[in-house]
């Protein structure tokens, strides 16, 4: 069985033989691996292509262009908008299929202008093994290429490939688009996403590391590493978390304390936790949007 280094050098050697690359880049650890690999390969023949819309945190936009920067590969930005399409804005179950299919279209249309021949994508070996992914059916009906894929190379070898660089992403947890705070079913309005990025901004700024916050039609569901929650039970953020949430729109801010939980309000094994689709984990169960307020509670008379 080859080594992890033995197949970081099989990608290296694929992409060689490519007239050029570009990447879909999205700054989290997979699409920083295929960068990476492909910047060592094709050096100015290669270039990263992060996609900006409503649906990417301007937070990982600013770290997408700190990554490529990093690595060194030339880095272009394009724009485009999910809230175009219909199909995307009624966040069915096949919302990544329509989200995916226009972010691909635009890295295509990009290529095509710089002369590159071929995209490349960061799924990879584990994403594979995962449930109900109709991102990945984007992908091969566009034909992007998966180098990660392509040469067997999982989730936990892709970090370790970052870490053996000294990529800063190595650790980094995995980062969907803002939509996967919808929960399916409910609508995807700019309103919606706007508050989401608000609301996760202030998370950021406290320190959180892993965390959502679910947006139940007006009621924000924070969601936060288990080890974080003490943190999050805290008098002064939860002060602040009230009045600035409530400030961004949202109606009440509820603590689930359940903790983070993958894909807690898509279809099981959905991809929309990922990176660009492409960084998935195991995702939970999907709660019943009608249900958030169905549990009988003691009250006082």
């Amino acid at each position: 069985m080859a080594t992890v280094a033995e197949k970081a050098q099989a990608v290296r050697d694929d992409l060689a033989e490519r007239e050029g690359v570009l990447v879909a880049f999205s700054g989290g650890v997979d699409s920083s691996v295929v960068a990476a690999l492909a910047h060592d390969a094709l050096g100015d023949d290669a270039v990263a292509c992060t996609a900006k819309s409503e649906t990417l945190p301007e937070a990982e936009l600013d770290d997408a262009k700190r990554v490529a920067e990093e690595i060194g590969i030339r880095h272009e930005i394009v724009s485009f908008s999910e809230l175009d399409d219909p199909d995307f804005v009624a966040n069915d179950d096949d919302r990544c299929y329509h989200c995916r299919t226009m972010r691909l279209g635009k890295m295509f249309e990009a290529a095509e202008e710089l002369g590159i021949p071929v995209v490349c994508d960061g799924t990879n070996a584990s994403d594979a093994d995962s449930g109900h992914r109709p991102g990945m059916q984007a992908v091969e009906e566009l034909d992007a290429y998966s180098p990660l894929l392509s040469h067997g190379i999982d989730k936990d070898e892709v970090r370790e490939i970052a870490d053996e660089r000294g990529l800063s992403v190595a650790d980094k947890p995995s980062m969907a688009c803002l939509s996967s705070r919808i929960p399916t079913g409910l609508e995807v309005t700019e309103q919606k996403l706007s508050r989401v990025e608000q609301a996760e901004t202030l998370l950021r700024q406290w320190g959180f590391s892993q965390f959502r916050v679910r947006d139940h039609d007006g009621l924000a569901r924070i969601e936060v590493a288990e080890e974080e929650l003490e943190t999050a039970l805290n008098s002064d953020f939860v002060e602040a978390a009230r009045d600035h949430m409530t400030d961004a729109g949202f109606d009440h801010v509820t603590l689930d304390l359940h903790g983070y939980q993958t894909g807690s309000v898509s279809p099981e094994g959905s991809d929309d936790e990922s990176e660009s689709g492409s960084e998935t984990e195991d995702s939970a169960d999907e709660p019943l949007v009608e249900d958030v307020f169905s549990s009988e509670y003691p009250t006082a008379e």
